[in-house]
């Protein structure tokens, strides 16, 4: 059985796990060791179970676990080699755990691949990453701008996709962000809107998603509500219909769930 589960999403901190059977991977740190401890002990998980961490890029809100973390566990850590950069100049005592892995190359966790692809972000080689298991395909791509083209094509039709719906355009245009942060949040190097979210979203559903969980809302310019709205309308205007969930800033999201007969919670 597939799994996929947000613990944190949004800018104060990120972190999910995707498991396949035994092979239980974290993607990101973005909040704190002792939270990430408690959230997999809930579901009967330590760290020594983990086959790795994915790094997604190296903004603190998906790194800020880290530190704490390397000073009591030896995981892998799985990152683009400029984000492995980073963190070897920040982070005393990181180097050993880091495996650098080049944007379009796959990982293999033992019980699944992973590929890794590149997001467009305010820092270099950021990326998404896409899960082949026996039961299917998973996707999750978050802080991007845009989706590029060879990501929005591997991406495509993945039986469970995590996707970024930042932003409602209208909101962050009148809300209190200075012009400076609109204008690189709207960028190419910012992250996806909920329209972004719907227009994606209808052509993966198309290609045969089974289940999205919207991620990394805004607090400041977008609610579950709305990214719920704009993307489920899109969805029923094109006449489609699919699981359709918004992960939630401190909690464990609801399990996207994937088995051999199809997708279920």
């Amino acid at each position: 059985m597939t799994t996929i589960r947000t613990f944190a999403s949004g800018s104060s901190g990120n972190a999910a796990l995707f498991s396949c059977g035994e092979t239980h991977l974290l993607i990101d740190m973005g909040v704190s060791c002792r939270r990430l401890c408690q959230s997999l002990a809930a579901l009967g998980l330590t760290p020594d179970r983990l086959a790795g961490v994915f790094i997604t890029h190296e903004h603190g809100d998906h790194t800020g676990g880290l530190a704490t973390y390397i000073k009591k566990y030896r995981t892998p850590i799985f990152c683009t080699p400029a984000v492995s950069r980073q963190l070897a100049y920040r982070l005393a005592g990181i180097e050993p755990l880091l495996r650098p892995v080049e944007l379009g190359e796959r990982v293999s966790l033992g019980g699944a691949d992973m590929d890794i692809l590149p997001t467009s972000h305010d820092c270099r080689d950021s990326a998404a990453c896409h899960f082949h298991t026996p039961e299917g395909r998973v996707g999750y791509l978050t802080d991007s701008g845009y989706i590029p083209q060879e990501t929005g094509e591997h991406l495509l039709g993945a039986d469970l996709l995590v996707l970024e719906s930042n932003h409602d355009v209208d909101m962050l245009l009148a809300g209190p962000y200075p012009f400076s942060l609109k204008k690189r949040v709207l960028g190419p190097q910012g992250h996806l809107s909920n329209d972004a979210a719907a227009a994606y979203a209808v052509a993966s559903v198309r290609a045969g998603t089974r289940a999205v969980l919207l991620a990394h809302l805004s607090d400041e310019n977008n609610t579950p509500r709305r990214a719920l709205d704009t993307v489920g309308r899109a969805l029923a205007e094109a006449g489609l219909t699919v699981r359709l969930a918004a992960a939630p800033k401190d909690a464990v999201s609801e399990t996207l769930t994937l088995e051999a007969a199809g997708c279920s919670e």
